[in-house]
């Protein structure tokens, strides 16, 4: 027997010690037989974005220095200037914030959006309804401390039925009072494609003909280092988005990041901190390695993730069910989205990812009311940062027609592990 049949044959072995039938360990050798070409061009990618990164660290000069840490205020704190200005260079623009007191991504958006509005400003959507968390930072939904509250007023156009851009409705509604232009580039919880950065490009350049002082930030979460460019190279004001998703390798334990104009970048700045302070204040507390660490390897874990959308895609379509985006088509983030029919199937789906986790594999996830969502939420993570969606998870809300929202895995392995483990969960569930 050779080295490589014996491997096999003791993986094989090890996945059925792990839950795996059969059947399914077969439909996953078929699967990535199948994808090997598309594989190849996401290492290309991976690639190109590894240089661009480490590119962007050999011009700023990062050297060990800068992985001290500082308290108290942070003053003089050269490791994370020097991360921000790496983020600039990887982002092609001219500033950026990156701080661990940015709490979240839906924390990083309401920044760049609180910072550069003002009241009687209007914050105008082209591309339909944001994320849900969003929808109470906006004021769609009332709480206390949203935009509304402060003279802020939102107005959208949505988009298309077959996802295009209304650009007659577009052209209509941008007025004196439009102010900043949000462009959420996934899908969230909703069944729209993922925006393509040409196609974010394509938006921004109509928008700024219209309208040119217009300040455009992108909701960058979830598409890093998908393609070879960011929305910034398109035209973008600002980026916008979470450590704890693709830029921080799955190594940031917390933190977010906002890359733009100078101006806007500024104003964020004084925002998170104080006016008169701004970018000065603002302690690493030990994070800057990490950080920067998890900032090189975001290109090949983000590939990784890519990968595990992919197999996803391909293997719940061949199950008959509708996947978005489908398994051919082109991707622009790291979220599959499977329309699973019943709460049922939601929750087996789930059950399976978390069986799949290195951390609480144990636990069985059950849907709840989750700060921020109008419904009940499933969610399934065990990770080793609290909500990193970079890491293996899965979640969704519990309402027609019950659609789960995968994404992540740290390396290719373990998100195709986690595939084949909620395809045996629905599989014992008797739902397929």
């Amino acid at each position: 027997m050779s080295n490589t049949t014996q491997i096999s044959e003791e993986l094989k072995q090890l996945y059925t010690s792990m839950g795996l039938s059969d059947e399914v360990q077969a439909l996953g050798e078929e699967a990535e037989e199948a994808l090997a070409g598309r594989f190849q061009e996401i290492d290309r990618v991976a690639r190109f974005n590894q240089m661009k990164v480490l590119k962007a660290m050999q011009e700023c000069r990062v050297a060990e220095q800068h992985f001290a840490t500082s308290t108290g205020y942070g003053y003089n704190d050269d490791g994370r200037d020097t991360l921000e200005k790496v983020y600039a260079k990887t982002f092609h623009t001219e500033d950026a914030l990156v701080r661990a007191q940015i709490t979240c991504g839906t924390h990083a958006l309401h920044l760049a959006l609180a910072a550069n509005l003002r009241p009687g400003d209007e914050l105008y959507s082209p591309v339909g309804k944001p994320y849900d968390t969003l929808e109470e930072v906006i004021g769609i939904r009332p709480s206390t401390c949203s935009l509304a509250e402060y003279g802020v007023t939102y107005a959208q156009t949505d988009l298309l039925p077959d996802g295009s851009f209304d650009w007659e409705n577009i052209r209509r509604s941008i007025n004196e009072r439009t102010k900043v232009v949000t462009i959420q580039r996934s899908k969230g919880y909703d069944s729209r494609p993922t925006l393509s950065v040409d196609r974010i490009g394509e938006l921004i350049h109509f928008i700024k003909e219209i309208k040119p002082d217009v300040i455009v930030m992108v909701d960058n979460c979830y598409g890093e280092f998908i393609e070879t460019r960011e929305p910034s190279d398109v035209g973008a004001d600002m980026v916008v988005g979470s450590l704890i998703k693709n830029p921080g390798g799955g190594l940031a334990p917390v933190g977010g990041y906002i890359a733009g104009r100078k101006d806007c970048i500024e104003r964020c700045a004084y925002r998170l901190t104080s006016p008169g302070l701004g970018k000065e204040v603002g302690a690493s507390l030990g994070l800057n390695q990490t950080f920067f660490q998890g900032l090189f390897l975001a290109p090949v874990v983000s590939a990784g993730a890519l990968k595990g959308a992919v197999f996803a895609a391909y293997i719940y379509e061949k199950l008959g069910f509708k996947v978005i985006p489908g398994s051919g088509e082109s991707r622009h983030d790291i979220i599959q989205a499977v329309e699973l029919k019943t709460p049922e199937g939601l929750k087996a789906f789930c059950k399976g990812i978390q069986m799949a986790a290195p951390v609480d594999s144990f636990v069985v996830p059950e849907p709840w009311a989750m700060p921020g969502y109008d419904s009940e939420v499933i969610m399934a993570a065990g990770a080793f940062v609290q909500g990193s969606s970079i890491e293996l998870s899965a979640d969704g809300p519990l309402r027609p027609p019950y659609t789960v929202f995968f994404q992540g895995g740290l390396t290719w392995e373990h998100a195709r592990f986690g595939i084949l483990m909620s395809v045996q969960q629905m599989k014992e569930a008797g739902l397929i």
